[in-house]
């Protein structure tokens, strides 16, 4: 497939939105079983305003790949079928619920609103957070489920691709939140920081299976079965027209092995090894090196992206191998 830069930005950038938010809840609930020390409602107000700024910026990158972006709305139209439709629909919901938990913490809302007793634990955040948490499990699924349901696609169709979307998502907002609390919370930072090397260390090793069965892959279709001829030994000289088409451009990267290849290995190294390294000096000391471990894995993130959707062969181009 031929890669758009606009779905890259877009799964990148929620993801890291939505991982972020992850975090910020995951660290409150810890918190209120006073497994961690609280933090003031500013932690989690600007923390919830830089979650939704990546997931509005992640939007607006969508839009970028619309041929009629007024058109836009009739996406959610298909929600029954479309898991496109259903990113579309959960996606604003996210949105609404990041932006909810973080102005009850700015209003500091307490359970009161029920006629129960003020607590020292805020009851009506964990139950927003909890909901958003639902929610943003859902548009992780959402998002990986678009493309694992394209069976003809077999790089694709594997469970393998809504974990690797959690997983990655959910390890680039913990690398963030750790860079984060460094300064507006310090006491969290080697919390995040574990929890960001555990959940990168579990993707690599998911992202690595991935590309193992991806490896392995027995086609279903051969040149033989595309055209119905039974000929051990086929050779596409023409591809039945002189010039490039909409199939060829969409449908094809139109870059060598080798590139492919260093954009593999590219990634791995940037999204697993050094992000780790990096968490691992930085919660010990070094903490400005979170910030580049965050950068370092969400430059990797754009890089892992590319190569999902570079490497997924599309039965279509057993017809367009070569122009002639």
């Amino acid at each position: 497939m031929n890669p758009a830069f606009s779905v890259i930005f877009l799964t990148a950038l929620i993801g890291t939105g939505q991982g972020l938010f992850l975090a910020l809840y995951t660290g409150e609930s810890y918190a209120t079983v006073e497994l961690l020390p609280r933090q003031g409602n500013d932690f989690y107000v600007v923390g919830c305003a830089i979650s939704l700024a990546f997931l509005i910026a992640g939007l607006v990158a969508s839009f970028f790949h619309l041929g009629h972006p007024e058109r836009a709305w009739r996406a959610a139209a298909s929600w029954r079928t479309s898991w496109l439709s259903r990113e579309v629909i959960v996606l604003p919901l996210v949105m609404g619920l990041v932006a909810c938990y973080g102005l009850a913490h700015y209003m500091n809302v307490g359970p009161e609103l029920f006629g129960i007793r003020k607590d020292p634990h805020n009851l009506v955040t964990l139950l927003i957070g909890s909901l958003g948490a639902v929610a943003t499990f859902g548009l992780f699924i959402c998002t990986g489920m678009i493309y694992a349901c394209i069976r003809f696609i077999q790089e694709w169709a594997t469970p393998l691709t809504v974990i690797n979307y959690l997983l990655l998502g959910t390890a680039s907002g913990f690398i963030f939140a750790s860079a984060y609390s460094v300064y507006y919370a310090p006491e969290l930072v080697r919390f995040y920081g574990g929890w960001a090397i555990i959940i990168t260390g579990t993707a690599l090793l998911t992202r690595a299976a991935s590309l193992i069965r991806n490896g392995r892959i027995k086609r279903r279709t051969t040149m033989q079965t595309a055209i119905g001829v039974r000929h051990q030994k086929i050779t596409q000289r023409s591809q039945g027209f002189m010039g490039g088409s909409f199939n060829t451009r969409e449908f094809f990267h139109g870059k060598t092995q080798f590139f492919l290849r260093s954009i593999k290995w590219l990634f791995l190294i940037l999204v697993f090894p050094v992000p780790i390294l990096l968490l691992f000096m930085g919660i010990n000391g070094n903490t400005e090196l979170l910030i580049v471990a965050f950068v370092v894995q969400y430059t990797g993130l754009i890089a892992e992206r590319w190569f999902f959707f570079a490497q997924a062969n599309h039965p279509q181009n057993l017809y367009y191998q070569t122009v002639g």
